[in-house]
């Protein structure tokens, strides 16, 4: 199975098991950089909107704990019934609640995509699960999809036979972290498709607030017993009222104006990203999505690493995704892309 460019290719089944997992992107030890293309935030916000709801949330109070009027907000937002409504405290924390689940309802395979989040993969192996890849080995009870994926930014040609196929009593997670930053096409599933599985949502990406972290997903229709059982294992208030803020902001019509006339100029400045980094002689894989990404000319290592770090430049090596020898690159606005350019060609070489 190609990566699609480069030296970086799909190393087997083998990879997916032995990379890192809890390797991500953003800061370190070493604190935040001026230029940080390691993480896929809209590189236009904060979401002004959304930045002033989060100010103004009132921290001194617990919110409701049933969350019942931010779940009719966000059921009215997607047109479904508010008990189908999750909210979670983050993308990484439903991950971890649903695989949970699946394995106390008798789960015990789970397949990944081929490149993917690592902690899809984390989750699984705490859990014991069996790990298989993409559509090789036997029916799995839990089935991770992204679309578009990370680290590819793509659309996986998969995925609707993959919810078309689902087997009895399978359950699919759609992973949708970056469909509002979706610069081409569409998602290739109708409403049917998509009530089949679960919907996994992370506005904070699209809102430029990365650091509020707050999530939600849409249970599938039909599947009472793991609802109620994602809903038993949640902790107690996993939104704080930062969280609510944000997504009661992400319903609001100001905050999804401001994403719209986003999408238009993280489309001219991806363009702008890619010349620029053809133009150092790397390989840049196509994308649908506000990241990419790309072959470079020599090896990322170590001792660059750190000159780029120490000129304010921070890059996403891909190994964890499972695919080793390239970089993920957030798009970020031109003056950025200038001091990528700077700072790689005065590294060492």
């Amino acid at each position: 199975h190609g990566a699609g460019g480069g030296r970086g290719r799909w190393p087997g089944l083998a990879a997916v098991t032995a990379f890192d997992a809890s390797t991500h992107g953003g800061p370190d030890g070493r604190g935040a950089v001026a230029h940080d293309f390691s993480t896929n935030g809209n590189a236009c916000g904060p979401c002004p909107p959304a930045l002033q709801a989060v100010r103004f949330a009132d921290a001194g109070r617990y919110p409701d704990p049933a969350y019942g009027a931010l779940r009719e907000r966000l059921a009215r937002l997607h047109g479904v019934a508010a008990g189908r409504i999750v909210v979670a405290a983050s993308a990484s924390e439903f991950i971890g609640r649903i695989t949970a689940a699946v394995w106390q309802g008798g789960g015990r395979r789970v397949r990944l995509p081929w490149h993917g989040y690592g902690d899809y993969l984390r989750s699984a192996k705490a859990w014991g699960f069996e790990v298989s890849a993409a559509d090789t080995g036997p029916a799995a009870d839990l089935v991770w999809c992204c679309d578009p994926g990370s680290p590819l930014g793509r659309p996986d040609p998969r995925l609707a036979r993959t919810v078309a196929q689902l087997a009895a009593g399978s359950t699919c997670v759609l992973d949708l972290a970056y469909e509002p930053l979706r610069l081409e096409g569409t998602l290739a599933l109708d409403r049917a498709a998509r009530d089949r599985t679960w919907q996994l949502w992370t506005p904070n990406k699209a809102l430029g607030l990365t650091g509020v972290r707050a999530a939600y997903a849409i249970a599938p229709q039909g599947d009472e017993d793991l609802s109620a059982r994602v809903h038993r294992l949640a902790p107690s208030w996993p939104l704080g009222a930062h969280g609510v803020a944000l997504l009661e902001a992400w319903c609001d019509e100001p905050a999804r104006q401001w994403l719209s006339a986003s999408l238009a100029t993280l489309r001219d400045w991806k363009l702008r990203q890619q010349a620029m980094c053809e133009s150092l002689g790397w390989t840049c894989s196509p994308s649908v999505a506000n990241f990419f990404c790309a072959d470079p000319d020599l090896p990322h290592t170590a001792e660059r690493e750190a000159a780029l770090h120490a000129a304010g430049i921070r890059l996403r090596d891909t190994a964890s995704f499972g695919l080793p020898g390239q970089l993920r690159l957030a798009v970020l606005p031109p003056a950025s892309q200038s001091a990528l350019e700077r700072a790689w060609t005065a590294a060492p070489r």
